[in-house]
């Protein structure tokens, strides 16, 4: 019998009712009495030095309050990189100043010019128009190779080239792994791209930012995944105001996939312009403008070989890619390619020797970071990709050539510095060829041929390190943040419960899951559990939300925050029974004493800590909440194996995806729908990479697809009914939930085994195609079936 409360619950998500009802409270919903509005001039030429600036006329325009330039910013810090990566060599990364507003040069098409604020957006907009700028236009580098080769244009004239850095991993493994390569039976090679990505949640960036002179105080409203991240981003590196003294809130938030991880211009120049001018700012942004200034993703190219032997035993495996930072380091970006992406490169399987080789290159184009997966899917998409091009070159099945090579003793040390705990690869794999139903493909097959299709058959199986860890560690790896989670756990005298958590949710159920996991804990039913989150005035300092870290990480510091609390509950009630504390045990919302039929409820419990007549105040302060800061020791490594079914048009090179299957080894799982949900989610963004989305720069540096009329979301009508499991468990061992991550996992899995299918499906008609580059529009898929 499915559960219907607690842990294993398939609940509904409580927090669905306002946002289908319009009762969200949006960052753009908030409307401060006396606001003034901002319209950002930006640059409509890649790269070019700012010879003139001219705002008087601007400043001049009816309603305008105050024009901003570059020149209000000198003096005042850029913003931040938060990760530092040290190259092979052991030199850091060159790392140049991001203005939050140009100064002296623009570096992309969007970079911001000056910032009107006026008393209405339209009246901003219009003064807007009236500055004068003139731009000695330069040329603009937009490949990564033509970028890195000698005499190419420097997108920031103090650095000694484009690149930012060319990083090793493992560095002392790189000429073991080239003798491995030179001496192998077999090396198959494969280049590829993960092309450039905009992450278009639904709602765009906003900013509002206020002052209070009285208390010389700032407030930003942001629509932001980590508000923690972004006061100690801005506060301490960019405004230089101390913490106590800002405050940054994020209330509901209409999807991020990790474009609403990173400090960005708008909110520091909202931020300062409220002190300036003693009222509030406030900037929306455009669609237009979410393209032109929204961190992008992916955005690789990468050449991988993979040694086997005689059987098809792996024996060593070699990446070198080149990976597109943009113009600027966004907050996070210089880690995606390197920590996120070389550690995963190893997969599910036990390859001896991995080397790992990525060229970061700055190029005239927005800045690209984090987007869902960041940096995982990239890793799987190449080893997936490259192993079944092996499989057909050495005429082994796909299934036993990766089944031979699956890591299948655990703890696993894998050669790229990681330490998988659990796992049962092949129990993912056989769920998932059961539930695909793979012995009727032929069928399938032979009736898609009927009706004039070619069908084809790809699969997957994939890895992801999830939850960030531990800060010493990363902090050894140059991050410039702890990664660790909080949480304060609040009971009420009457037995309620609000929790406080670092942890920001924008789409991932928190308030519904968390107060699964509490009420389980106590015995209590869920509607006793509140959740309170985004707002830096009254949760503790904590990581947010990213990284599909949100209950292993943030959700273990509230199980350590409940324990503690359970722990001076019971001292409590061991006192109202007359009973050590030691024989005292706590089930279905009630303390008893084992061996007797003494109990206490549990309200009554949290009435006495509040009301404390009946214990000694000299051995028991009054009062129930408890803080907890939890740092993990390991990441989490969720995985499966997913399966593919297309249908190729032969005259046209339409793709449809007929079938779709995923089996995921989530480990334990606390609410089963919201898995599924989120498993989705990420299948829908990763079918959307494999077949529609493209970021396209032409040569001059202007976005080619600014607009949903030129990038292509997935819609319905692009997706199958998706079949998807996750029975396969093996709990992680090393958090107290025994979870691991889920959030990302359909968009690192999903796009090597659509590309699969349709590799397999022009094979299986006699076409000699052994690759095509994502996005796999009818266009690419018709030219590579007709040579």
């Amino acid at each position: 019998m499915p559960k219907d409360h607690g842990i294993g619950a398939a609940n509904k998500r409580r927090e669905d009712v306002r946002f289908l009802t319009g009762k969200g409270r949006y960052t753009d919903d908030i409307n401060i009495n006396g606001q003034a509005y901002v319209h950002f001039l930006r640059s409509d030429v890649a790269h070019g030095k700012l010879t003139k600036v001219d705002t008087s006329a601007a400043e001049a325009a009816p309603g305008v309050l105050r024009v901003f330039t570059g020149k209000d910013f000198e003096g005042i810090g850029g913003l931040p990189c938060g990760w530092q990566v040290t190259d092979r060599h052991g030199n850091p990364m060159q790392e140049p100043a991001h203005p939050v507003l140009a100064q002296g040069k623009v570096r992309h098409v969007g970079d911001a010019i000056a910032a009107v604020v006026a008393e209405s957006y339209a009246q901003a907009r219009d003064a807007a128009e009236l500055i004068e700028v003139d731009i000695e236009e330069l040329p603009a580098v937009i490949d990564m190779k033509a970028a890195l080769a000698d005499g190419a244009p420097k997108v920031h004239d103090d650095l000694t080239s484009n690149l930012c850095y060319d990083w090793g991993f493992v560095e002392e493994n790189r000429e073991a792994v080239d003798q491995a390569i030179k001496g192998a039976h077999h090396v198959t090679t494969l280049e590829l791209v993960n092309q450039r990505l905009v992450a278009n949640p639904m709602e765009p960036r906003v900013a509002v930012g206020d002052y209070a002179s009285h208390s010389d105080e700032s407030t930003l409203y942001t629509t932001s995944q980590n508000p923690h991240v972004i006061r100690l981003l801005m506060g301490a590196f960019v405004l230089g105001i101390p913490e106590h003294k800002l405050r940054v809130v994020a209330p509901d938030v209409g999807g991020g996939f990790g474009s609403k991880i990173f400090h960005y211009a708008e909110e520091a120049f909202c931020t300062f312009a409220a002190k300036q001018l003693k009222r509030p700012v406030k900037w929306t942004s455009s669609r237009s403008e979410a393209f032109m200034t929204d961190a992008h993703g992916r955005d690789h190219v990468t050449k991988i070989e993979l040694a086997m032997d005689e059987q098809g035993n792996f024996l060593a495996l070699r990446t070198d890619t080149h990976a597109n930072m943009g113009a600027y380091l966004s907050t996070f970006s210089t880690s995606v390619p390197t920590w996120l992406h070389g550690t995963l490169m190893a997969g599910n399987y036990k390859t001896p020797l991995i080397y790992v080789n990525v060229k970061a290159v700055f190029t005239n184009t927005v800045p690209v970071d984090a987007y869902r997966g960041a940096g995982r899917p990239e890793a799987t998409f190449q080893l997936e990709r490259v192993i079944d091009k092996a499989a057909r070159e050495m005429g082994i099945d796909p299934v036993e050539l990766r089944r031979k090579n699956f890591v299948t003793e655990f703890p696993y040390a894998t050669p790229v510095a990681v330490e998988y705990d659990t796992g049962d690869y092949n129990a993912t794999l056989d769920k998932a060829l059961e539930l695909a139903d793979v012995s009727g493909f032929d069928a399938r097959a032979a009736e898609s041929a009927k009706n004039g299709k070619w069908r084809g058959l790809g699969m997957n199986c994939y890895i992801e390190a999830c939850g960030i860890a531990p800060s010493a560690l990363v902090g050894q790896l140059g991050a410039r943040a702890g990664l660790y989670e909080s949480a304060t756990v609040r009971v009420n005298a009457t037995g309620g419960l609000v929790v406080m958590t670092g942890s920001h949710s924008h789409g991932q159920g928190h308030e519904t899951a968390f107060p699964q996991v509490i009420a389980e804990m106590i015995g209590i039913d869920e509607s006793q559990v509140e959740i309170v989150h985004g707002d830096t005035a009254n949760t503790p300092m904590g990581m947010g939300t990213y990284g599909s870290r949100s209950l292993a990480v943030g959700g273990s510091a509230m199980v350590r925050a409940t324990e503690k609390i359970i722990a001076k509950a019971k001292k409590i009630a061991a006192h109202l029974m007359e009973a050590s504390a030691d024989d005292v045990e706590l089930k279905d919302g009630a303390f008893s004493v084992a061996g007797t039929d003494k109990s206490v409820a549990w309200g009554d419990v949290c009435l006495a800590a509040y009301v404390p007549h009946n214990y000694p105040l000299d051995e028991i302060e009054p009062g129930l909440e408890e803080t907890a800061f939890y740092d993990p020791a390991n990441f989490t490594y969720p995985a499966g194996a997913y399966i593919c079914e297309v249908e190729v048009d032969p005259d046209t090179g339409k793709v449809t995806v007929e079938r779709f299957t995923a089996a995921d080894d989530f480990g334990n799982v606390v609410n089963p729908m919201i898995v599924e949900g989120q498993v989705h989610g990420g299948l829908a963004q990763g079918i959307g990479q494999a077949l529609l989305e493209n970021c396209v720069y032409d040569e001059n540096g202007q976005l080619v697809s600014a607009s949903f009329m030129d990038y292509a979301m997935p819609r319905a009508a692009d997706l199958p009914n998706f079949s998807v499991d996750h029975s396969c468990q093996t709990p992680c061992t090393h958090n107290p939930l025994g979870v691991k991550g889920c959030g990302e996992a359909g968009a690192i899995g999903s796009p090597p085994a659509l590309v699969n299918a349709v590799v397999d499906a022009l094979q299986r008609n006699g076409k000699d195609v052994k690759h095509i580059d994502m996005p796999l529009s009818p266009a690419r898929v018709w030219a590579a079936m007709n040579g």
